[in-house]
């Protein structure tokens, strides 16, 4: 199978596809949603991105694009710890480092530590770690620094002067896989955290209780919200829709009827799937 991951070489997303899949071929994609179309295009199997960050929260891109990509289904959920270290080139002189590049999220990730070490010295964002490790190892006549993983460092030849500089220990991001089918993916070689399932609602108007009315359709079945979210229709102010994860297996009837009446209500419902969650390795 073909694989597109968010890139480049050594990306976060490249660790978690790699051991999602370590025998398919992965192909590196620039942004989120060129992985989004090539699954809706057929020139990919499957596609790995980052939906959320126990720091900096969900990324927006990605539900955007679950909502905009039409048919595309989440088979799993995969969560990693993100460590994030500050490298340099061997060439560098690392007492005058004079701009440092990131990921916007990673530098937001690091910015205490980043803040007492290095107040005056510049940060720049970047398209991803890893794009920022590599330009550092392309100017090696300059002293710059990229705050990136273990891996971009190997790959591109960098010294690493300050490991896990992520301010908070309990740093973890999510990603999904995403495909066309509504198959479901196993790995007897990962650990399950558990099930969940996936559903983006958007409510046929505003008005009163229009919200409460969908919270009742899963409340009186005992269903757990193990998440809910707004985002923007890009219509107009006030104009949302939302993503729910539900607990558990989609199994029991209750669970199926509960998109009817969701559609009985009006509410348009996209069911992204009923998918297990791993736990993968840094």
């Amino acid at each position: 199978m073909k694989i597109a991951f968010l890139g480049p070489q050594a990306s976060f997303t490249q660790l978690a596809a790699t051991q999602l899949f370590p025998n398919e071929e992965l192909l590196p994609h620039a942004n989120i949603l060129d992985c989004f179309t090539a699954v809706e295009n057929g020139e990919v199997d499957k596609a790995v991105v980052p939906l959320e960050n126990s720091i900096e929260g969900t990324v927006s891109m990605t539900l955007d694009y679950l909502y905009k990509t039409p048919f595309i289904a989440v088979e799993a959920e995969a969560v990693m710890p993100i460590a994030h270290h500050l490298m340099i080139h061997p060439n560098c002189d690392e007492g005058n480092i004079e701009k440092i590049y990131s990921h916007p999220q990673a530098l937001a990730q690091s910015f205490h530590f980043l803040d007492s070490k290095f107040k005056n010295v510049p940060k720049q964002d970047f398209s991803s770690t890893a794009a920022a490790a590599k330009h550092v190892s392309e100017n090696m006549n300059r002293n710059l620094a990229a705050v990136a993983n273990q891996f971009a460092a190997n790959l591109y030849g960098l010294k690493i002067i300050h490991r896990n500089i992520q301010d908070f220990e309990q740093n973890h991001t999510r990603f999904i896989i995403i495909s066309k089918k509504h198959t479901a993916y196993s790995n007897e070689n990962l650990e399950v955290l558990g099930e969940k399932s996936g559903l983006l609602i958007t409510l046929p108007e505003d008005h009163a209780g229009g919200l409460h009315q969908v919270l009742s359709v899963f409340a009186w079945r005992k269903m757990n919200l193990s998440k809910i979210e707004s985002r923007t229709l890009k219509t107009g102010l006030g104009n949302y829709f939302f993503f729910i994860n539900v607990a558990g297996s989609w199994e029991s009837a209750l669970y199926q009827n509960a998109l009817e009446e969701l559609k009985a209500l009006n509410v348009e419902v996209d069911f992204l799937g009923s998918y297990k969650e791993f736990f993968l390795k840094s």
